[in-house]
């Protein structure tokens, strides 16, 4: 079992004891509910535990207790199968979604039907907004969904990962159009160029 305070090993910063006894909990649930896979991962190997209970709460540790008890009954309801940690982090995030962030495929949708310009629509959450912008409105709107959906979604994640650790973010409006002004200088270029290049050649 983890505890908050173990010797030989300092730490930079004690570990909340609430998150450990969260992965305590939730490790204790798998046992019993994935009873033969569990031995199977682990036997008898309480250091092998031990360590993967670490790395769940490094990994984890955005999320608060509740949501992570949480996340575990959802897998343990939904799953046959004891879960990886991958999924457990997707578990959640499903679980721990702040309010006004839609699903990944709802914010997919959402950024491949909005109208341009973008910037100046109302969007159910700036995180949905940036995600598509980082992701490329371009290639959001000529790549087909099952090869477009799997880079948006892992931008969509971090963003709400980050907005589950309190950031806030705001839709700045684009500096400039190149629709309007660098087409027009770029002929503007063109001729002067082909001027120059009549003269040299007489």
């Amino acid at each position: 079992m983890l505890s908050p305070t173990e010797a030989g090993r300092p730490k930079p910063a004690p570990a909340n004891p609430q998150l450990i006894d969260a992965i305590n909990q939730i490790f204790a649930l798998f046992q019993v509910n994935y009873h033969n896979q569990y031995f199977s991962a682990f036997g008898d190997n309480t250091k092998s535990e031990n360590l993967a209970k670490k790395l769940w709460l490094s990994k984890v540790s955005d999320f608060s207790p509740d949501t992570i008890l949480k996340a575990a009954e959802k897998i343990i309801a939904e799953s046959e199968y004891l879960p990886t940690l991958h999924k457990m982090l997707n578990a959640c995030r499903a679980v721990g979604m702040p309010a006004g962030l839609p699903t990944p495929r709802k914010a997919y949708q959402e950024v491949c039907n909005k109208p341009s310009p973008k910037a100046e629509q109302r969007w159910s959450h700036t995180a949905v907004y940036l995600s598509g912008r980082d992701c490329g409105w371009h290639f959001l709107a000529n790549t087909i969904e099952s090869k477009a959906f799997a880079p948006f979604s892992e931008v969509y994640q971090q963003y709400c990962e980050r907005v589950l650790r309190g950031e806030e973010f705001t839709i700045e409006p684009p500096q400039a159009l190149p629709e309007t002004s660098e087409v027009p200088a770029s002929k503007e270029h063109n001729q002067q160029q082909l001027d120059n290049l009549k003269q040299l050649l007489g």
